[in-house]
């Protein structure tokens, strides 16, 4: 039997669930660059349709493709802290000295960033 089995299950099941957070915000990232790719070529074939409301230029799509990218990043980052965080609870189970509660900070701010991208794409898509 494994001392304290249940507190390195939960860790590595915290892990894993920011593991497959930080891949599908990586997918949604290849999505939106696709997706952006797709409406460059239809406006310069012209193909988009016009309605009441004015085309954007192909220049807006395409400055438009870095929010992909900065969500592939975002994903990353995410991957990243979920493993340094891993390693760091791993290791303080192991030791038998008590300590105390950590900052969630670098959670914090990635959720935050994440938030902020989506919100950008999403008005870039409202208004563009």
């Amino acid at each position: 039997m494994i001392p304290q089995y249940s507190d390195y299950a939960a860790n590595e099941r915290t892990f894993l669930a920011w593991v497959r957070t930080g891949i599908a915000v990586i997918a949604l990232g290849f999505v939106v660059e696709k997706f952006y790719l797709v409406l460059i070529q239809l406006a310069r074939a012209d193909a988009l349709p016009t309605g009441e409301h004015t085309r954007a230029p192909v220049a807006t799509w395409e400055s438009g493709r870095f929010d992909g990218a900065t969500l592939i990043i975002v994903g990353l980052a995410i991957i990243v802290v979920a493993s340094i965080r891993f390693v760091r609870t791993s290791h303080m189970l192991h030791d038998q000295r008590l300590f105390t509660e950590g900052t969630t900070r670098p959670e914090v701010i990635l959720s935050v960033i994440l938030v902020v991208i989506v919100a950008a794409i999403s008005a870039h898509l409202a208004l563009g």
